[in-house]
């Protein structure tokens, strides 16, 4: 025998368990159309986008799920159905678009510092060349797509037209020393927060 509190409980956890709030946010941003200027080229073959601009070339392939088609200068992606998995897919993509767009028009940049004595940085071509503690220099090259520049010894930006893409290069640096919380030493991400820790008391 159920009793009354477990039959409750047990109908709020299937209406909260395919989180409904989350699918109908990404449904809304789904649904917003993608405007592009004029110095932004869109070629649609299918479900393949191919956008280009000032700052480079990109191209994306939709899921069956979803189409897109261009209309009075915006992209408009739609979904085939109202099923969970093309309702979760049609913000996600509509996003990643939009941020292609915007890649080959503006591009992204992710900006790091260096912290610590005698950490600093030089940049010649692709190659990074970063002093973080070590007995020799670490030596990072750029792929392709990504440039690195180095304004100030202590500074390193990593700029591209693809948003994912320079994420990950940021993160790659920072992995080579990442901030250790006592003296806040290492490679962070320009305005990240470090939780210190208090170091051991001498007695």
């Amino acid at each position: 025998m159920i009793r009354p509190g477990r039959r409750r409980s047990a109908a709020k956890s299937s209406v909260t368990s395919g989180d409904p709030e989350r699918e109908l946010k990404m449904s809304r941003v789904g649904q917003m159309p993608i405007p592009f200027p004029p110095q932004a080229k869109v070629d649609l073959q299918g479900n393949t986008v191919a956008v280009e601009g000032p700052k480079g070339k990109l191209s994306h392939q939709l899921p069956p799920e979803l189409t897109i088609e261009q209309v009075e200068g915006q992209l408009r992606v739609k979904r085939q159905n109202d099923e969970k998995r093309a309702k979760s897919l049609h913000g996600l993509h509509r996003t990643l678009i939009a941020n292609m767009v915007k890649g080959v028009i503006d591009g992204f940049s992710k900006e790091l510092e260096l912290s610590g004595v005698g950490y600093k940085a030089q940049v010649s071509g692709p190659r990074l060349e970063m002093y973080v503690g070590f007995t020799h220099a670490v030596v990072f090259t750029a792929p392709s797509g990504i440039t690195i520049e180095v304004p100030k010894p202590t500074q390193v930006v990593v700029r591209g037209v693809d948003k994912q893409m320079v994420g990950q290069v940021a993160a790659r640096i920072r992995a080579f020393a990442p901030p250790e919380p006592y003296k806040g030493k290492g490679i962070k991400y320009v305005g990240e927060v470090i939780r210190r820790k208090a170091g051991k008391a001498v007695a």
